[in-house]
């Protein structure tokens, strides 16, 4: 993993807006509908090359594939895990977030957003031992990156890839005797992956927003309950990291694609010490927008990992509002200053498009966003090695 030596170097969390059509093809997928398998593979290696060569485009250092060809960060690995059954089940038509702790302060404005917003998007249960079965989508998906990296010149590579965790959250558990035993048969299964990813040569990005949502989510835990919580959830993939290099995994956390109020998100300081004790080289988490910017100052007495970088979200998925590079490189500059200008990388609070066609924020914007990332890096870095 590089390192900022002599500039910021900038990267992002993930999804990016996928091109119309492959947005098409994975909506007709969802609902269903019969694809023609050539057409796909012939769209979804257009559209990674697509949104490779942009990355590229507006300079941003350390890519990936925009996760054009998944349904969502999580539900993907739906149809690369054994082991789970389809059950129509009434209560997942809605999303878990009306009942979270925002929802229960802001009952008319999460009524109006969320309801039905998890319907499309196939839950499932496990009914057998979990296992990994994704190796030939994995393995397209690899392949897709590395020609779209090579044709755009591009050498610095990372693969998101979902947490046991969150996995955990998407499909309920009636296998398993715990849901300890069942969040560590996960994060054995998706060790496979974690390992075909670092095999390949690229950089792992292990994507867990669940580890800090679960407060919101669950009102009536404490933040001690959730502490215990994550810490189990933890231990369960740092054994499914066992082995793998450190300086070749980053971590990401998040609140997730909520532009809502916002008051209840966990803070930092609850959280950091167990965020920080995953074998990862790098921490990738939420830093700009208005419910955490202001956590920049824990870092500065935080017990970093020997050799850890830090990659804090300069831009926001949480507003439309296009970040000015002089704000992005205040913000950079501090982060610096608190751990050291070769620790910090500059990133994204969340994707942009977690969910196939979400797009939140519609890609024009995605794009500026990027362009004021670049442009604030620069200014920090003309800051920093002056």
């Amino acid at each position: 993993m590089k390192r900022s030596e002599d500039r910021i170097l900038t990267t992002h969390v993930g999804s990016l807006p996928r091109p119309p059509a492959m947005v098409d093809m994975i909506r007709a997928q969802i609902r269903g509908e019969a694809v023609d398998p050539a057409a796909y593979a012939k769209t979804l290696r257009e559209s990674v090359a697509s949104v490779v060569a942009k990355q590229k485009q507006l300079g941003i250092d350390i890519v990936d594939d925009g996760e054009c060809g998944k349904p969502s960060y999580v539900s993907y690995a739906n149809d690369r895990l054994g082991g789970f059954t389809p059950r129509t089940v009434k209560a997942e038509t809605r999303s878990p977030w009306l009942g979270s702790r925002e929802a229960l302060t802001f009952p008319d404005y999460y009524a109006e957003q969320l309801v039905g917003a998890s319907s499309t998007h196939k839950r499932l249960v496990c009914t057998a031992p979990v296992t990994y079965t994704g190796h030939a989508q994995l393995k397209v998906d690899l392949d897709n990156l590395r020609a779209a990296a090579a044709a755009a010149g591009v050498t610095d590579v990372f693969v998101p890839s979902v947490s046991p965790a969150s996995f955990e959250d998407w499909n309920r558990n009636e296998y398993y005797k715990t849901p300890e035993d069942y969040v560590v048969a996960l994060g054995e299964a998706m060790r496979e992956e974690y390992k075909g990813i670092l095999d390949a040569g690229f950089l792992l990005q292990v994507d867990d927003p669940r580890l800090v949502t679960h407060y919101m989510l669950h009102p009536e835990e404490s933040v001690a309950d959730c502490r215990k919580w994550a810490q189990l959830r933890v231990e369960a993939l740092n054994h499914a990291l066992r082995g793998l290099p450190r300086d070749r995994i980053r971590y990401h956390t998040c609140y997730g694609i909520n532009i809502g109020p916002r008051v209840h998100d966990m803070e930092l300081k609850d959280v950091i010490d167990i965020i920080l004790s995953i074998n990862a080289g790098a921490y990738s988490f939420e830093a700009s927008n208005p419910r955490h910017e202001h956590e920049w100052a824990v870092w500065k007495d935080a017990k970093l990992p020997d050799g850890a970088i830090l990659i804090p979200g300069v831009i926001t998925h949480s507003t439309v509002l296009v970040e000015h590079p002089e704000l992005v490189a205040q913000r950079i500059v501090r982060f610096a200053q608190a751990v050291g200008r070769e620790n910090v990388i500059a990133g994204t609070d969340c994707g942009f498009a977690t969910f196939a066609g979400a797009d939140e924020i519609h890609p024009s914007i995605v794009w500026a966003k990027f362009e004021s990332l670049v442009k604030g890096a620069q200014i920090a870095s003309r800051e920093l090695w002056k």
